[in-house]
């Protein structure tokens, strides 16, 4: 069987894009990979030779533009829907799978055109405007969030599991703005390290390039003991720092709480590690899911909520009063049963026996 996954443009479609990459193969399918020529698509697939092709489109983002832009976003669209219809007809494909993002329109539209039955996995927990457009058109649609999904896990890299623990007391925490880091959140670790330090607690740090220079000035200018972190991530230091690591998930298991966004495989991969966090979701994030996805942890008294605007010093000091021993504990033994290694492997069971391939 042939599967198209399409979809991408930021790390958190294209991880979810990787682990369904790894399911179906595992499977026995065969996938060819159809994405943007802009974003992060080809930065994550072009030299992976696990697709039997791969095809990079002239694409952009439509949503937050006005005027000719989106009218030529739209033009870029249309065009590479033909294209695809081309594509998709030439691999014989049996079934397309969206991960969502912009560069997944013009292969699940040519899939509904075409009859070729669309499986849709939608990360966040308020439903992005394509995935609620092509819902209805979809043979299978999968969420974490909703009840009706036939899986609810999130597709996570298994390493997040291999590192997990439960916390028992907080003697680390994890500043985490994502691989472009996010300055509020630097700023903010900037302004609280010396207490942590005082109070015991180590620092790592994820700042991202764009700000790393200054960060490690700033700590410099404290007195502060920097250690940057390549292959080691453990050491003596007040604070380790890095602007983006492949080892997240020792990064993970070193840090007993995280203050960070709240991307849906960010969120995901600490739950699977069983890290509690202070959300600080992005506020200009698209339809501002990112402050459902934190919501949704919020709700059940798994996770802390903050908007960016109302992130003081307070907020920290509050949470970490809060978090005994027992509390610490039941939150990431409670985060660790919302997900599932084989999350991945159950949807590619549901895909084939609900579309009857065998």
């Amino acid at each position: 069987m042939r599967v198209a996954i399409t979809g991408g443009g930021t790390g958190g479609h294209l991880s979810v894009a990787m682990a369904f990459l790894e399911g179906f193969l595992n499977s026995g399918f065969e996938c060819i990979f159809i994405g943007s020529q802009n974003g992060q698509d080809k930065l994550y697939f072009e030299n992976d030779n696990r697709f039997c092709k791969k095809y990079f489109l002239h694409t952009s983002g439509v949503v937050n533009k006005s005027g000719i832009h989106k009218l030529n976003s739209l033009f870029m669209h249309y065009k590479a829907f033909k294209e695809t219809l081309k594509i998709l007809k030439d691999n014989k494909i049996d079934v397309v799978l969206s991960v969502g993002g912009y560069s997944a329109a013009p292969a699940s539209f040519a899939a509904i055109y075409l009859k070729i039955p669309l499986v849709i996995h939608e990360q966040n927990a308020k439903m992005g405007r394509l995935n609620k457009l092509l819902k209805p058109y979809s043979a299978l649609f999968f969420s974490s969030y909703l009840d009706t999904s036939l899986c609810k896990y999130y597709p996570i890299n298994g390493l997040f599991f291999e590192t997990s623990r439960v916390r028992d007391s907080i003697k680390s925490i994890l500043f985490m703005g994502g691989s472009q880091g996010a300055r509020a959140i630097n700023n903010f670790a900037v302004s609280v390290a010396c207490d942590l330090k005082n109070m015991g607690i180590k620092i790592y740090h994820q700042c991202g390039n764009t700000d790393f220079d200054r960060i490690i000035q700033e700590y410099n200018n404290m007195g502060l003991k920097i250690q940057v972190l390549e292959d080691d991530v453990c050491g003596d230091f007040d604070v380790g720092i890095f602007a983006f690591s492949k080892k997240m998930p020792n990064i993970y298991a070193a840090c007993d709480f995280s203050i960070c966004r709240a991307g849906a495989s960010s969120l995901w991969e600490l739950c699977a590690n069983g890290l509690p966090a202070l959300f600080v979701p992005y506020p200009y994030a698209s339809g501002n899911h990112q402050y459902f996805n934190a919501k949704f942890l919020d709700d059940m008294n798994l996770g802390f909520l903050c908007n960016e605007s109302e992130l003081f010093d307070e907020v920290l000091w509050n949470i970490l009063s809060l978090l005994d021993t027992e509390r610490i504990g039941h939150i990431s033994f409670e985060l660790q049963k919302l997900c599932s290694k084989d999350a991945v492997l159950n949807m590619v069971d549901i895909i084939k026996s609900n579309l009857k391939f065998t």
